[in-house]
């Protein structure tokens, strides 16, 4: 089996006993092909969310949803009105059937979702019919955390796949437009209103007014302009923060699972040097037995041979 397919059947794993399995799995392949072996220990623990999504694209329950992304990109694009409310309900109401598929899965293997993780699986599936490369990510069954879309600009990829190798038709950077409905129409809004402006009135003409002594002529200040936002630089601004958030997510993962195995490795030996030590303590508890077994033959002997001595001697009297 090669590494995509080891990390797709660890994903499908409950989260909590995701680093035991993964450790099992790694020292079991590690005799016959440490590359793997050290593949496979470097494969992320999934975000709930995202084992979630992992279920159901194991389950195949994903292609429905994202078979409807490009019937909502085209009738988008045709600019038909009737049908992007048609496919929009198709949409939510696929979502919704596949969030609830999801937290079944969940109960049924013992790990209850909670809202804030069911509202991530939803975005996810959003995302996977918003973008085809999203699309092609969440069908791979290799998603390690949840994926957001946001308007038009591309579902970003990046660190969302245990093998991004193993899913070529998933790459940030797509050129396919992604799925605006809401979000787009909003977007560009905001965007025509930041491109018009309005020609500023002209001043009427005032009376002249009449000169006043030097001294009493008021100080006029300059007029002050409110700063203008850029919509653009603040969602810039916020996707900054939010890929430096889940950077810092992604590192405390990693040092969780760090900390997780070296604790498991210490338990494990551990447990090791104990079965040492009572197989050392059995073995000398073996030979002492060993050893009185042996005096005692000893002196069995011994009395054998006095015995005979003095046969021998009362014989030759």
């Amino acid at each position: 089996m090669g590494f995509a397919d080891v990390a797709r059947e660890l994903l499908l794993v409950a989260p909590a006993d995701f680093v035991a399995e993964r450790t099992a799995r790694q020292r079991a392949t590690r005799k016959d092909d440490r590359e793997l072996a050290s593949a496979i220990g470097g494969l992320r623990k999934p975000a709930p969310a995202a084992w979630v999504v992992d279920l159901l694209a194991h389950e195949g329950a994903l292609d429905e949803a994202v078979d409807l992304g490009p019937a909502i990109r085209a009738a988008q694009a045709d600019a038909d009105p009737a049908e992007i409310r048609r496919l929009r309900k198709q949409r939510a109401g696929v979502v919704d059937a596949l969030a609830q598929a999801g937290a079944d899965l969940a109960s049924d293997a013992g790990h209850p979702l909670t809202p804030a993780v069911l509202d991530q699986v939803r975005a996810t599936i959003e995302a996977a019919m918003a973008d085809p490369h999203a699309g092609a990510a969440v069908r791979s069954g290799l998603l390690v955390r949840p994926l957001e879309s946001a308007g038009f600009d591309d579902v970003d990829l990046d660190g969302a796949l245990a093998d991004p190798d193993a899913v070529p038709d998933a790459w940030s950077g797509s050129d396919a437009p992604p799925i605006p409905i809401e979000e787009g129409r909003r977007a560009r809004k905001a965007s025509r209103a930041s491109r018009q402006t309005a020609p500023e009135p002209q001043p009427e003409p005032q009376p002249e007014p009449e000169p006043v002594p030097a001294q009493k002529r008021p100080s006029r200040a300059a007029p002050t302009r409110e700063p203008k936002t850029d919509p653009a630089a603040a969602r810039r601004a916020a996707r900054d923060a939010e890929t430096a958030a889940r950077a810092e997510s992604r590192d405390a993962d990693a040092a969780l699972d760090a900390a997780a195995d070296a604790l498991e490795t210490a338990e494990e030996r551990r447990a090791d040097l104990e079965r040492q030590l009572a197989d050392a303590t059995a073995e000398v508890e073996r030979l002492e037995r060993a050893r009185d077994d042996a005096e005692s033959a000893s002196d069995r002997a011994r009395d054998l041979l006095a015995a005979a001595q003095r046969h021998r001697r009362d014989v030759g009297r």
